[in-house]
């Protein structure tokens, strides 16, 4: 991952870093979501699998490394004991990293999808 300033970290720098990383740490049916014009919180989420409780903590915590490294920033990180389901907040990319069973119950991408509504 190349370093960048904090000035040059772009919500599109940003995604690409969080996406690389997430690759090179074997994260599964990675999902990114464009928030733009959507909400406030950030401008990208991505969603995605770990195998295991170990590998969701394994990736969150090395991803909050490289963000710190390469932007200078760091990350608000919440469910890291656990590892179910760990938020990474980087400022504008929220990252979700679940394990398989814990995504399938809370579907938080069909959320987020285009197009789809929900009735109550």
């Amino acid at each position: 991952m190349k370093a960048a300033s904090h000035s040059q970290a772009t919500s599109e720098t940003l995604l690409e870093a969080v996406l690389s990383s997430l690759s090179d740490d074997k994260a599964e049916d990675i999902v990114q979501i464009d928030l733009r014009g959507k909400t406030a919180f950030g401008d990208y989420m991505v969603i995605c699998s770990g195998r295991s409780s170990r590998q969701v903590a394994a990736i969150s915590e090395k991803l909050a490394e490289r963000i710190k490294s390469a932007f200078g920033r760091g990350v608000r990180m919440e469910g890291k004991d656990t590892g179910d389901w760990v938020l990474i907040d980087t400022g504008d990319v929220i990252v979700h990293v679940f394990r398989p069973e814990v995504r399938e119950f809370y579907q938080l991408e069909k959320m987020w999808q285009p197009g789809l509504t929900t009735t109550n």
